[in-house]
């Protein structure tokens, strides 16, 4: 079993910056493909980013291409989420996941067994 907890979000105007962080917690880390995923007002919760088992497989949803990027640190079971040039549309509740997906391209939600809390980013224009 893995525990997921973020860190990093918070308020900023837009064209900014933020750093998301997740600490897992286990001994199997590295078997579970990480996922970020995003859950605004009245929406469903999306998909925004992906990392498999080994850290150069990286994916991204079509909005966040270009201007986030996800990476992973396998000794340190982390997984961060670097958010560049900011837009008022990316404001949501930011949750990551992990799973044990058939394929290191995990974009579901069904894919992924255990979820954060989730942490607040709110993009001011």
């Amino acid at each position: 079993q893995v525990q997921l907890v973020e860190s990093g979000g918070g308020l900023v105007q837009a064209g900014g910056s933020l750093k998301l962080t997740c600490a897992a917690s286990g001994h199997t880390f590295s078997r579970y493909v990480m996922g970020w995923f995003r859950q605004a007002p009245g929406k469903e919760r999306e998909f925004v980013a992906g990392v498999g088992w080994t850290a150069w497989r990286t994916y991204y949803a079509d909005s966040v291409k270009g201007r986030f990027t996800i990476s992973r640190n396998n000794p340190r079971n982390t997984v961060d989420l670097e958010m560049n040039s900011l837009k008022p549309e990316d404001t949501a509740v930011y949750f990551c996941a992990a799973g044990s997906p058939p394929s290191e391209i995990a974009t579901s939600r069904a894919d992924y067994d255990y979820w954060g809390q989730g942490t607040q980013v709110t993009v001011s224009s």
